[in-house]
């Protein structure tokens, strides 16, 4: 409401708590919609569009395509990454940077819902609340 700027999220972390990569924060404003389309905001910058998306409970995630930004790479953004959605610019902001985005795992269509797989890329994300990634800081 008026005043209320804060909007119950911390930057770079999930609010009041331990980071859940397969969840979306209450506050996101996600609900059930479907985010195919969305442009994707990282802390620093646009950085594609949502290729595919999944809002089933504590299995959601976003599937982006980075488009020409890095070459066309698709990468898998677990849902509590998001940390807000405006519906009516079709904008979905995500708490990390572009270049932890860029240095994580690529999207495998055919392992995105193996175990091993979610749990690298939900440890890659929890891991990196704040941080660059490793390796990957100040590499074009």
């Amino acid at each position: 409401m008026a005043g209320d700027t804060a909007q119950g999220t911390v930057a770079g972390g999930a609010p009041g708590g331990t980071f859940d990569p397969w969840r979306y924060r209450d506050d996101s404003g996600v609900a059930d919609a479907d985010l195919t389309g969305y442009k994707i905001e990282a802390t620093d910058g646009s950085i594609g569009k949502v290729d595919k998306a999944s809002n089933t409970v504590d299995d959601s995630y976003l599937v982006v395509d980075t488009g020409p930004w890095i070459f066309g790479k698709k990468v898998m953004l677990p849902a509590g990454t998001v940390e807000r959605v405006d519906h009516d610019d079709k904008k979905v902001w995500v708490d990390r940077e572009k270049d932890q985005i860029k240095a994580a795992p690529e999207y495998d269509e055919n392992s995105h819902s193996d175990p091993s797989y979610r749990d690298q890329l939900g440890g890659y994300y929890g891991e990196r609340l704040s941080a660059l990634p490793p390796n990957g800081a100040g590499r074009a």
